[in-house]
């Protein structure tokens, strides 16, 4: 009999790395119904958009999509209402509660974890540190509440699968569990090098929200005079874009090519965050890029010390400088650079993903 599979995953209201590696999960089970909390059909892939797709009662409201994190504790409530009872395979894509879901008892369920709910673990004074007295209060008993739940839905899975080893870890620091690593899925065949001599900027890609420490990087280049170019958007622009100096460029809604074309021309990329894992480190070192950034999370899987990049080990503008000054006095070559990006490509993903899964379905 043809067993019939569920791919779960959080929200689909954009297309960042979660939705890449639910495109290629996809790929793999084309028959595969689709259950997330949100949806927004104009922002989502072809791909992702031929499958069934089902959501939960919360996507009728536009202002819960808009403002999520100050309605985290009815995920549970949602994901917990699908029903997968006509499902013999279970596949989670999660960040926040997709692995919550409440699978058939004969039924197999993996999760792919990009990471543990950063909201109510390691990245939760970042996220609501700066909130008002009274909205912090109720947030803190209700993230208390979802705490307890993460860790005992985590019951309901299988077979763990995490993005990095950095993610693994945590996995077992909150869960108990052990975890498969398999690298997300990178297109290392679009982001490729070119014969064109590079510019005498830097670059830096990411989300301009707290965690990924952007004002970090900021403060370094202002310090140093050094020209650098930050391609992102999010809740800290303004507040970038006022801090920084005549030496420093915001650009952000870029299309893929032109992306590209900047990992091309740059000196290299600079990062001071810490990532569950950083697809933007994998594309960069795909066209021959180098990367600078904070010795800690999904980099160190990533960026070979003093041949692919430069790793520093304290997570302040002065180390950032200090590495900074340190690659420019090294020569690193585009070809291992490329190499080593080779680890993390979609077919590599594939394969992996599949074995994995293969070797525990009967």
């Amino acid at each position: 009999m043809k067993k019939r599979i569920a791919v779960v995953h959080d929200w689909l209201i954009g297309m960042r790395g979660g939705e890449y590696v639910l495109e290629a999960i996809l790929r793999l089970y084309p028959s595969a119904d689709v259950f997330t909390l949100f949806y927004n059909k104009d922002r989502i892939s072809d791909l992702i958009n031929s499958h069934r797709i089902f959501t939960s009662s919360l996507n009728k409201f536009g202002f819960i999509k808009k403002n999520y994190k100050y309605f985290l504790h009815r995920f549970p409530i949602e994901i917990e209402k699908f029903n997968l009872q006509d499902y013999d395979l279970i596949i989670s894509s999660s960040h926040c509660v997709a692995k919550g879901i409440i699978p058939r008892p004969d039924s197999l369920h993996f999760s792919y974890l990009h990471t543990p709910m950063r909201y109510i673990w390691d990245q939760y004074y970042n996220y609501f540190e700066k909130t008002g007295y009274l909205k912090k209060k109720i947030i803190d008993k209700k993230l208390n509440y979802l705490r307890m739940w993460d860790v005992t839905s985590s019951a309901r899975v299988d077979y763990f699968i995490a993005n990095s080893s950095y993610v693994s870890k945590r996995i077992e620091k909150f869960y108990k569990r052990k975890s498969e690593v398999i690298f997300p899925p990178i297109e290392v065949d679009f982001f490729t090098p070119d014969k064109r001599k590079r510019g005498d900027f830097y670059l830096c890609v990411n989300a301009l929200v707290p965690y990924k420490r952007t004002d970090i990087v900021v403060n370094a280049f202002n310090k140093s005079g050094k020209d650098l170019i930050v391609i992102g958007k999010g809740s800290e622009y303004k507040k970038l874009k006022k801090l920084s100096k005549p030496n420093i460029r915001f650009i952000n809604n870029l299309n893929r090519d032109e992306l590209r074309d900047f990992y091309r021309r740059a000196k290299a990329l600079v990062y001071a965050g810490i990532e569950d894992f950083g697809m933007s480190f994998v594309e960069a070192q795909a066209t021959g890029l180098p990367v600078i950034a904070y010795n800690k999370g999904g980099i160190c899987d990533i960026v070979n010390h003093k041949r692919t990049g430069i790793l520093y080990d304290k997570q302040d503008i002065d180390s950032l400088n200090n590495a900074i000054e340190e690659f420019e006095s090294l020569k690193l070559f585009e070809d291992d650079l490329r190499e080593n990006s080779l680890r993390f490509s979609k077919d590599k993903f594939l394969e992996k993903f599949k074995a994995f899964v293969d070797e525990r379905v009967k």
